[in-house]
């Protein structure tokens, strides 16, 4: 014991250690005699008096390791199904909006929205401005064929009038050296604006074409079958 009264911990420690392999030296013997001649002698004994129970366990003793064998094999099978070589080779889900949520967000998110569209289809180099006084150019781009793509989003109402299409028409290739104008009308354009596109070449995007483009058309496609429509 220490001058303060608390007991040095080295002999606690042995004599703790001691005490360990007394309890141990006790569980072992009776592990080894008193329950190993009761499974031994009287459960083994009362099995092999019972037919029926001797059939059960022997049964057991054989489909234990098979049931073992096989719970194995189907974790195995599993993982290599959902292994992260399968993971890393499944494609992502492509990008789509409804137009219904279109309708509802904020200007400048239905901009960055037309954006990611246009990542998701492989153009390259896409930028939007995101600023007042872009001339006309909300998000510009370069097609699979290296051209210049310039979008101009309208998230109006209303349908978009002729005085908006002959302004971004002289912006489009002007100011931004647009080879492909595209000009999106959330809601369409007026027969007036539309006329003025056809004349100067602009294309537009009206509510249908861009509601193919939205839930996953390829921007191109989706005016193609727009035109084969109207044709028809």
């Amino acid at each position: 014991m220490r001058d303060d009264g608390t007991f040095d911990p080295l002999p606690k420690l042995i004599a703790g250690a001691v005490l360990a392999v007394a309890v141990a030296k006790v569980f072992w013997q009776w592990l080894t005699t008193s329950f190993w001649h009761w499974l031994s002698v009287d459960v083994w004994g009362w099995i092999t008096d019972h037919p029926w129970w001797s059939v059960i366990t022997a049964g057991l003793i054989v489909l234990a390791p098979l049931l073992a064998a096989a719970v194995w094999l189907i974790a195995q099978r599993g993982y290599v199904h959902h292994g992260a070589d399968d993971v890393e080779d499944e494609e992502p889900p492509a990008l789509t909006y409804s137009i219904h949520h279109l309708d509802v967000i904020h200007p400048t998110d239905f901009e960055k929205a037309c954006a990611a569209l246009l990542v998701r289809d492989g153009f390259l180099q896409v930028r939007h401005s995101g600023r007042s006084g872009d001339l006309g150019a909300d998000v510009t781009a370069r097609d699979h064929l290296g051209r210049k793509v310039v979008l101009q989003c309208k998230h109006y109402r209303r349908p978009v009038g002729s005085p908006d299409v002959q302004t971004f028409n002289g912006t489009a290739r002007p100011e931004h050296g647009a080879d492909v104008p595209v000009m999106i009308g959330l809601n369409g354009f007026t027969r007036d604006a539309a006329a003025f596109a056809a004349r100067h070449d602009l294309i537009l995007i009206d509510r249908h074409i861009l509601t193919s483009w939205a839930h996953g058309t390829y921007l191109y496609d989706a005016i193609d079958e727009d035109q084969h429509r109207t044709a028809a």
